[in-house]
């Protein structure tokens, strides 16, 4: 499901809101260059990640999946002096090319690449104390989505936010006839969110170069009187 206007507007955005990005070009061109796949977020994606980060005041931030690193850099370039992102990928091969990109941004001093499956580096994490983290960007692989929500909320605080990228799957997330584990993993964690008491939350269904999707913000909240919690289901 794609329309050819929808990279055409989004270009139209980038050259009038982004203008050009040398560090960024140069992250994308490297990553296609180590034949990574092209599904890291959009230029303009990434200018909202670094805006959110930034209006929340994040000083820490867990990133789930790195790829390349394009977020990582947008996400970073948002963290005040003193600021931290850690960001997990289970590829060798993804993190190497990341953190050539990261050091290129000048922002190694700011990012840590934790090289591993995600759910065996989160309890780690947990156990260092590493948290907790002011947003968590979530855009790793689906059908362990409900999980890393589950540890999102273990790392976090009242007031942090959880971003989750494509949870619109082209629309499939809707079609209870749709069995791909990567929508019913998506959908399964979208069922736990609105049934978790400490996190409130929306989505947001996109359009663009990256065709049709969707994001997914909550903010974390005190558990309400009677609501059920993740620990209590």
């Amino acid at each position: 499901m794609t329309d050819p206007k929808w990279p055409v507007v989004d270009a139209f955005f980038e050259s009038r809101l982004l203008h050009a990005d040398p560090v960024l070009e140069a992250a994308l061109r490297s990553s296609r260059e180590a034949d990574l796949p092209d599904i890291q977020v959009s230029p303009v994606q990434g200018r909202l990640l670094e805006l959110i980060a930034g209006a929340a005041g994040a000083r820490r931030i867990l990133e789930i999946g790195t790829l390349g690193g394009y977020s990582a850099i947008c996400l970073a370039r948002a963290l005040p002096e003193g600021g931290r992102l850690v960001t997990l990928e289970i590829e060798p091969k993804h993190a190497e090319v990341a953190r050539k990109n990261i050091e290129r941004a000048g922002l190694t001093a700011k990012v840590e690449i934790r090289l591993g499956p995600a759910l065996e580096t989160l309890p780690k994490l947990a156990a260092e104390k590493a948290g907790p983290f002011d947003l968590v960007f979530l855009d790793a692989d689906r059908p362990n989505s409900r999980a890393y929500i589950e540890w999102a909320l273990r790392l976090t605080h009242p007031g942090s936010l959880v971003l989750v990228d494509n949870v619109v799957r082209r629309g499939e997330v809707a079609d209870p006839t749709q069995r791909d584990p990567r929508v019913a993993g998506v959908r399964e964690m979208i069922e736990a969110i609105g049934a978790e008491g400490r996190l409130r939350a929306t989505a947001i269904q996109t359009v663009g170069n990256k065709g049709y999707d969707g994001f997914l913000l909550a903010r974390v909240q005190e558990a309400a009187p009677g609501r059920a919690t993740g620990r209590e289901r």
